[in-house]
């Protein structure tokens, strides 16, 4: 049975039977029939321009079917809610690891100490496996029919998907069939691919790889000839003689076979713990140093930085070569929108060139858009200087050159004072010469507690005495408060929340007033020595304790004796 005439031209493509550079969104545009009257149509070219836009800001590829349903279907895919319910699918199968039998999900990583981790019943983690699997299998059929069968074909990593999709699954069902017993489990080597597969950045640091892999290939080559001329070389020379005492045993375990010679040469070549290679050669014959000068100077000096330059270079042409595409894609994209929105504009036999957007139409389509709200606004207002005037293609194009420029938020005013006085202070505390000062006070209660760490550090935690510090740090919590209470004053509450700087000085403030309430101004008195349960404080003499004498009891009595409101009973 023949598909619709909505399906049959469902991708972007040179017009048929004419000529020009139209795309064939405008011949659909024009002639599918997706609605009883022009009104349709007319929502359909909006629709159309709106994805297309979106997808020259987001940098996409415009190849995907234009009807009306699958163009509600791909804005829906392309929602916040959707992209971000995928990225907590591909977080939750690989934080399926931790808790999977053998699981790792433990108190501590001290074996000494560890208990015996959870272990989830048989069908548990296959059940969340399962629905992760299901998603991704509705991810893969969406991309394959928004695409069409043609691209899917050609589209590697989709192909990829599936392959993973299908042994996934296989390999889930021979899980359960088998009671959660089997012997491996090959799924879990193929889940890292649905991070890769889902990830733009992580699939251009593969092709990037993949594309300096010539170069560095050559490179590596002459490494590996460096490294097995000098393993022969170094056998040569410290392999031969006897073992005469510990030292040579000690420059013999380097170079007593060819495995050894080419680990440690391989060590030495990456800088990593050489001195363990070159010095007990050294010891026995200093001119053993020239064959390690040369092996380093070759090595490392030459063949390692060149090796780096070309990674460098390698990586840099692709970062180029993948700008350049971005850029393509976002001048096609707002061109297709351009020709979509053109064709409303033609009458008669006029050429849509010729007429071009309208602004009214244009920004019709800048409100349906999914776009920041500074940028958008941007546009629109841009747009409304050209009046009833429509837009050439030029002209339509620099007016998305907006999306090109940052945005610099501007913090909110702040308040208005009468007295000079306070007007000196708010200059004084809103300066950013106040924010250095208050930087200064932060070092230097970080060196005040680093200077106490370091003259407790042979002190046991319990037996320190804090009091000093814990005055220093009642000052400078004092300080923080005042500063964000000044700092407040001077930019008003916005304007100091405009800040993130100031968002977090302040949060950071609340927290150390927590700890502050929470502080004992005693806490450095100690129990008597000898009588740890004791209820009583040290007392200012107690440090001289070795030169006092203790009151005799008789002494005691005869004082209390005198006391003229307490009566003892005897």
């Amino acid at each position: 049975m023949a598909e619709p005439q909505a399906e049959s031209e469902p991708l972007l493509g040179r017009a048929r039977g004419g000529g020009g550079d139209c795309p064939a969104g405008l011949t659909t545009c024009r002639s599918i029939q997706v609605g009883p009257g022009a009104a349709a149509r007319w929502d359909l070219c909006i629709d159309q321009a709106v994805v297309f836009i979106e997808d020259a800001i987001q940098y996409r590829s415009i190849n995907h079917r234009v009807d009306a349903s699958s163009m509600w279907l791909y804005r829906r895919y392309y929602s916040n809610v959707c992209q971000r319910t995928l990225s907590f699918t591909i977080f939750l199968i690989l934080f399926l690891a931790f808790i999977e039998t053998p699981s790792s999900l433990t108190s501590t990583a001290d074996v000494r100490y560890r208990a015996a981790p959870w272990e989830p019943p048989c069908g548990l983690t296959e059940s969340v496996e399962v629905l992760c699997l299901l998603v991704f299998a509705a991810d893969l059929s969406v991309k394959g029919y928004l695409f069409g069968w043609a691209h899917f074909q050609k589209n590697l990593w989709l192909l990829g998907y599936l392959v993973v999709l299908v042994v996934s699954l296989v390999d889930w069902t021979v899980s359960l069939s088998l009671v959660c017993h089997e012997p491996l489990r090959v799924r879990r080597l193929l889940r890292p691919f649905f991070l890769l597969q889902n990830s733009s950045l992580m699939k251009k640091t593969l092709k990037c790889i993949h594309w300096s892999l010539p170069e560095m290939a050559s490179v590596g080559l002459l490494l590996a000839i460096h490294l097995c001329l000098f393993t022969m070389f170094g056998m040569l020379l410290f392999a031969g003689g006897k073992q005469d005492d510990g030292q040579d045993r000690e420059r013999l375990t380097y170079f007593q076979n060819l495995p050894e010679s080419l680990t440690s040469l391989l060590v030495l070549l990456t800088t990593a713990n050489n001195p363990d290679v070159m010095i007990p050669a050294y010891s026995k014959n200093r001119a053993y140093a020239i064959f390690f000068i040369v092996f380093t100077v070759i090595g490392s000096l030459f063949l390692m930085n060149l090796l780096t330059a070309i990674i460098y270079s390698q990586f840099r042409g692709y970062l180029m070569k993948s700008l350049q595409t971005s850029l393509f894609r976002r001048r096609l994209g707002t061109r297709a929108a351009f020709e979509v929105l053109s064709s409303m504009a033609g009458e008669g036999g006029a050429f849509p060139q010729a007429v071009g957007v309208k602004p009214q139409n244009l920004l019709q389509v800048l409100q349906k858009v999914q776009l920041d709200s500074s940028h958008k606004q941007a546009m629109m207002e841009k747009l409304r200087s050209y009046g009833s005037v429509p837009l050439s293609a030029d002209e339509f194009q620099k007016l998305f050159n907006e999306l090109d420029r940052s945005v610099v938020k501007e913090h909110p005013p702040r308040p208005e004072y009468q007295s000079p006085f306070l007007q000196s202070a708010q200059f004084l505390f809103g300066h950013y010469y106040f924010d250095y000062l208050g930087n200064l006070i932060a070092m230097a209660n970080l060196v005040s507690i680093c200077v106490f760490l370091v003259l407790d550090a042979d002190v046991l935690p319990a037996e320190r005495d804090d009091f000093v510090l814990g005055i220093l740090n009642c000052v400078f919590i004092v300080y923080y408060l005042l500063e964000m209470l000044l700092k407040v004053f001077a930019l008003g509450l916005r304007g100091y929340l405009s800040y993130p700087s100031n968002v977090f000085d302040g949060l950071l403030t609340i927290v150390l007033l927590n700890f502050l309430h929470k502080w004992d101004p005693h806490s450095h008195l100690q129990p008597l020595a000898g009588t740890p349960e004791a209820t009583y404080q040290m007392t200012v003499e107690l440090p001289f304790r070795d030169i006092l004498e203790e009151p005799r009891e008789d002494e005691l009595m005869e004082r209390l004796s005198q006391h003229p409101h307490l009566r003892l009973c005897r």
